[in-house]
């Protein structure tokens, strides 16, 4: 695709602008347009993918091959969702992803990995990330995946989460000390007995009907609690949430 390469520089490349896409059409209500960076260090991967999510309504505002290109990119586009592959030249997906999280309030990221049990993988979910995709995704999961984090939703079902953290929360190697990102708070002295008791089921992988039915509650409620969880301690998704259990030994490896 070489659509918009003389406007940007190096390998960042520039999409439609969504205020465009928005005056256009026939009058009727259109569904939201998420704005994406797609960053892989593969112009191949780039360009299908930009083609697949741009078919499906949803604008690339620019493309990048390595993680320095991406923040750059999304701190100028300021994206809703950057897809960052894991491992990237010059600067790492992880290391791009923490900066994103922190530059860009309000940005979702989705790692896109080859493996779908990687310890970077459990490294970007501690990070923020609201989960991953492996590379070979059709392409409606592709879009569907963009826009559920879109909406401020975990890409992962928390069972798949849970299958990760189990594996790598024990040996996964920390984000170095003072890396950026929002850290997450290891101290759970915020909530109350009910909020912790909501933490742990999330960590065992409940959904909210799940969680509802297991505490005698409506779902309204739950999702009361489980909002002020993530205010409390910091958290972008039900992901995150789901390592926090893990890693402050609210859930234990195999616990059930």
């Amino acid at each position: 695709m070489e659509q918009g390469r003389g406007r940007g520089q190096g390998h960042v490349e520039h999409g439609h602008e969504p205020e465009q896409e928005q005056e256009q059409g026939n009058g009727q209500e259109r569904e939201r347009r998420p704005r994406v960076v797609i960053a892989d260090d593969q112009e191949l991967v780039r360009t299908g993918f930009r083609m697949i999510l741009t078919a499906r309504g949803i604008d690339v505002v620019a493309e990048a091959s390595d993680g320095a290109e991406a923040v750059a990119a999304a701190v100028l586009h300021r994206p809703d969702v950057a897809l960052l592959d894991i491992r990237m030249p010059t600067m790492d997906g992880l290391e791009a992803a923490r900066h994103i999280l922190a530059q860009v309030p309000g940005c979702r990221v989705i790692m896109l990995t080859t493996f779908d049990l990687d310890h970077y993988v459990y490294a970007a979910l501690s990070a923020g990330a609201s989960g991953f995709l492996l590379k070979d995704v059709t392409s409606a999961h592709l879009a569907a995946a963009v826009r559920l984090v879109d909406t401020g939703d975990a890409l992962l079902a928390p069972s798949i989460t849970r299958r990760l953290v189990e594996r790598f929360a024990a040996g996964a190697p920390r984000p170095a000390p003072g890396a950026d990102g929002p850290p997450l708070h290891r101290d759970l002295a915020p909530l109350t007995p009910r909020e912790a008791e909501v933490l742990a089921l999330l960590g065992r992988g409940l959904s909210n009907t799940e969680l509802a039915r297991e505490l005698t509650l409506s779902e309204s409620t739950v999702k009361t609690h489980v909002a002020r969880i993530f205010a409390k301690l910091n958290l972008r998704d039900r992901a995150q949430a789901v390592v926090l259990a893990y890693e402050t030994g609210l859930v234990a490896p195999g616990g059930g």
